[in-house]
């Protein structure tokens, strides 16, 4: 940590629980039931359009559907709908408790900062914007392009992060909070610290093979201030 240049952090979850007041299954749900409107039922699996799962994900319903028709017109305002969803999630996005003060201090030691995500570009400014955090990162914020197949676990926008700053993969440190984030990571040649706010992140986070993972941003603003 003390010894990283570049602190690459994922959105979602590190910085924010961005669906806290606004539930990701709620919007999968909204854009399942987008598709069966315009009579497009069969593009999805039956485990892909269950409105009831609890653990059903709007970038997995966006993904299924460029698979299917990459690069689409379908795809281009599917697209749109999950990024005007997420603009409202972030109004009522829950702040990871100590992301705002270990932005802050590791700003202030001299780290430069980047936001790589799944979700969109356009989100993250907003949220940024209300917490008065995006001079921290700016102009350094890689989210979802019309190219859905680079979202991670691709590293794309890890390298694009690297790269636009300079940055050797090895003087860098990813935060994340899911297996593809950490598979990024891997791919990109990035050290990873993993995020779980409960056990059963911490222990996916652990099953893909990642061998630091903490409960609470605390500890970390606390080395760096030590």
């Amino acid at each position: 940590m003390t010894g990283a240049r570049v602190v690459l952090w994922d959105f979602d979850g590190p910085i924010c629980r961005l669906f806290a007041g606004h539930k990701a299954e709620r919007v999968a749900a909204g854009l399942v039931q987008w598709l069966a409107g315009r009579g497009l039922h069969g593009l999805l699996s039956d485990t892909e359009s269950d409105t009831g799962h609890d653990s059903l994900d709007p970038h997995a319903v966006l993904r299924a559907v460029d698979r299917r028709h990459p690069g689409s017109d379908l795809v281009t305002e599917l697209e749109e709908r999950l990024t005007q969803e997420e603009l409202r999630a972030a109004t009522s996005a829950l702040p990871t408790a100590y992301a705002d003060p270990l932005i802050r201090t590791w700003t202030a030691v001299g780290s430069r900062l980047a936001i790589t995500t799944n979700n969109s570009p356009r989100v993250v400014r907003a949220y940024l914007d209300g917490r008065g955090l995006t001079g921290c990162f700016a102009p350094h914020i890689y989210g979802r392009t019309p190219d859905l197949h680079l979202l991670k676990p691709d590293p794309h926008c890890l390298n694009r992060a690297l790269n636009a700053m300079g940055a050797a993969p090895s003087a860098a440190v990813m935060i994340g909070d899911s297996p593809s984030d950490l598979a990024a990571a891997q791919r990109a040649g990035v050290p990873f610290l993993g995020y779980a706010r409960n056990g059963q992140k911490a222990k996916l986070l652990r099953a893909a093979g990642a061998g630091l993972v903490v409960g609470s941003l605390e500890p970390l603003l606390q080395v760096l201030r030590g």
